[in-house]
């Protein structure tokens, strides 16, 4: 694991998505095709907005899989992770394929489903972030270190629904659906490179938490600390509670 402090949010993006833009030009010069996944949430908009303005991408060869979704929110709900990927970054871009998960149906046959795919496909780039209870993906604390599945229903706990609220995504915590898809801890830990954006002061203490603290599944994105090929980006805000900077 690595850890980049940038001079401010902006920097912090433009910097997570070049180089994961130069792992997703290595993984096609070296295989012909890259696998990526992506992730949302309000501390992924600088990234996402500089990665789809990286040049020299033939999109035409990259695979892209959702990282989460709500179960039981239909598509056209502003806070959906499929409008919020499709509008910020999928239509832009030419890619040959992109994996949403559909939260709308069978929640336990749409993990199934999209994780069938995803075994057959090793990722080269994992976009991640860290949510403000630690968690990697929707995988909130207590995680699930153990399990070999490839995506899970998971129950939100109050911090996370609280921080969906306050990101403006729903107005009442009621609105926060309490189920959702997730990718696994491990199938996030298979990833040949994870690119992690965390911006602000609202991030800083599950930032310590994780970063310096022990590996643990009370603290869900600490798991990190074991890829030798993680790299977390963060602002001045997200790293101010860090000892080494």
């Amino acid at each position: 694991m690595e850890i980049i402090v940038c001079k401010d949010k902006a920097e912090l993006g433009r910097k997570a998505a070049a180089d994961g833009a130069a792992l997703i030009r290595k993984a096609l010069k070296d295989r012909g095709s890259a696998f990526i996944i992506l992730a949302t949430g309000a501390s992924q908009f600088e990234m996402l907005a500089a990665l789809r303005k990286e040049k020299d991408i033939d999109w035409s060869k990259v695979t892209g899989f959702h990282l989460d979704e709500y179960v039981g929110l239909p598509v056209t709900h502003p806070a959906s992770f499929r409008l919020y990927l499709r509008e910020r970054f999928v239509k832009h871009v030419p890619m040959k394929e992109f994996h949403y998960i559909n939260g709308e149906g069978d929640a336990a046959a749409e993990c199934k489903r999209v994780g069938a795919i995803i075994r057959r496909n090793p990722i080269d780039v994992a976009f991640v972030g860290i949510g403000e209870n630690g968690h990697i993906a929707f995988n909130d604390p207590p995680a699930d270190f153990a399990t070999e599945e490839p995506y899970l229903v998971v129950d939100l706990d109050e911090a996370c629904r609280r921080q969906q609220m306050g990101e403006g995504w729903f107005k009442t915590l009621e609105e926060v659906p309490p189920k959702a898809i997730s990718m696994s801890v491990n199938q996030i830990m298979k990833s040949r490179s994870i690119i992690c954006a965390c911006p602000d002061a609202r991030k800083a203490k599950a930032v310590k938490m994780c970063l310096e603290g022990p590996v643990t599944p009370t603290a869900p994105s600490s798991i990190m600390q074991q890829h030798e090929q993680a790299f977390i980006y963060l602002d001045p805000d997200s790293a101010a509670l860090l000892e080494k900077k």
